[in-house]
């Protein structure tokens, strides 16, 4: 596939009722290094309460990327995940986060780099996903093609 035309699904939304440009604020990097195979998301310190639109009841949530290096011909796909913490939605600000992963080094494959947020409740000093779903956002930052 073209570089141009796999650039076309670069902000394509996963959930169509939590998007990632409206749900998470903070600026982030996103990288693929096609040498080493190394799809990138950085995230610098940034305060959760001013750069996350958390849903009701929402305590802490966590950061996750992926990469994915897809082969169409052949049906075939790797992917490599990456979370964050289990992090406070507060005013403390974050740690810089840095979310790698590593697929085919060299590859001349398709790579797509996913980003998104889950968001947690702590009841009784738990933390749980919230089963709702419609503010879990997930979105693909960079597509690479040959």
């Amino acid at each position: 596939m073209l570089d141009a035309e796999l650039r076309l699904q670069e902000g394509f939304e996963f959930n169509r009722d939590g998007n990632l440009g409206t749900t998470l604020y903070a600026p982030f990097s996103a990288t693929i290094t096609r040498a080493d195979g190394t799809p990138a998301v950085n995230i610098p310190s940034f305060v959760p309460q001013n750069m996350i639109a958390a849903p009701e009841g929402a305590s802490h949530f966590k950061i996750v990327s992926a990469g994915a290096e897809v082969d169409f011909e052949n049906n075939t796909y790797k992917v490599a995940t990456n979370v964050s913490d289990l992090l406070a939605w507060d005013t403390t600000a974050t740690t810089v986060i840095n979310l790698s992963s590593t697929l085919g080094a060299g590859s001349t494959l398709p790579f797509f780099l996913v980003l998104g947020i889950e968001f947690y409740q702590e009841v009784n000093g738990e933390e749980y996903p919230l089963k709702n779903g419609s503010f879990n956002a997930l979105s693909i930052v960079k597509a690479s093609g040959v």
